[in-house]
């Protein structure tokens, strides 16, 4: 049964890390209708680990260059191309900050709230808005730059908050800053991957000082292999929605899932 509840939670994770519907707030919600909260901290960053897997899988050619980009920079062969790049690991870089003095400074107060599923359900109301609203901005040609990437960043660090879904935060700011929703979306993506990093980094400690017996990473890593395989194929399907302008589909959803939130909560005991 555990083994079943862990690839359930896989799933819901690897789906909702980037379409904008709110992992955390799913898992807390999952997690406190199984009844599988306990397993808490390690299979968390592990859920994490399994979506940044996905996310590199998708983007490995940008990535690539990103990573290509500054070394050819230190040996004076960079072209044009390369400068684009270049360019985008600053930008991720800036849109990094934030998120890291929040979650430096108030690491205990935001690891609260992930017990509340009240605080879930009202900032699923919040991301469900910020998706309904997307509908109606229109793209004006920016590109990213450095003081968009710390705004978009600054979306990132208020995404902390289970139930804030991080990467609809980020496009939603993306767009309302005027860059078109495609490129909003990838950037988004790419700026996760430090983000979800850091939030691995951040629970190393409590891992390593309670790992997981041989049963349980047996259980874990199903959920992990789930996380992976799903968050891959969700990026393929975020990617082609945003493209059609349908972002407010998941705007409904959110709202949906915050009312039956609510109700579970009235109803139990």
């Amino acid at each position: 049964m555990e083994l079943i509840k862990a690839l359930i939670l896989g799933i819901v994770q690897g789906a909702t890390e980037f379409l904008p519907v709110s992992s955390s707030g799913h898992l807390v919600l999952g997690s406190h209708i199984l009844g599988f909260s306990e397993q808490g901290i390690v299979f968390g960053v592990l859920l994490h680990l399994g979506t940044l897997v996905s996310v590199v899988a998708v983007f490995r050619k940008e990535l690539f260059e990103m990573v290509k980009a500054p070394i050819w920079w230190l040996f004076g062969k960079l072209e044009e191309d390369g400068r684009h790049y270049l360019l985008w690991d600053l930008y991720v870089v800036v849109a990094t900050i934030p998120s890291v003095i929040i979650g430096l400074l108030f690491k205990e107060q935001i690891q609260g709230l992930f017990t509340s599923v009240t605080v879930v359900c009202f900032m699923l109301i919040v991301t469900g808005l910020m998706m309904i609203t997307a509908q109606f901005i229109s793209d004006r040609g920016r590109r990213v730059n450095s003081p968009r990437a710390f705004l978009i960043g600054c979306g990132q660090a208020f995404a902390i908050i289970p139930g804030v879904s991080r990467s609809g935060t980020t496009i939603f700011i993306a767009m309302l800053l005027g860059i078109d929703r495609e490129t909003a979306a990838r950037f988004s993506f790419i700026m996760s991957i430090p983000a979800i990093l850091g939030a691995a980094v951040l629970n190393l400690g409590e891992v390593i000082a309670d790992p997981p017996t041989a049963e349980e990473l047996i259980v874990y890593g199903t959920g992990t292999l789930a996380a992976a395989i799903t968050g891959y194929l969700a990026i393929i399907l975020l990617l082609d929605i945003i493209r059609r302008n349908r972002l407010q589909w998941f705007g409904y959803y959110c709202l949906a899932v915050a009312l039956a939130g609510l109700i579970f909560l009235q109803a139990s005991p």
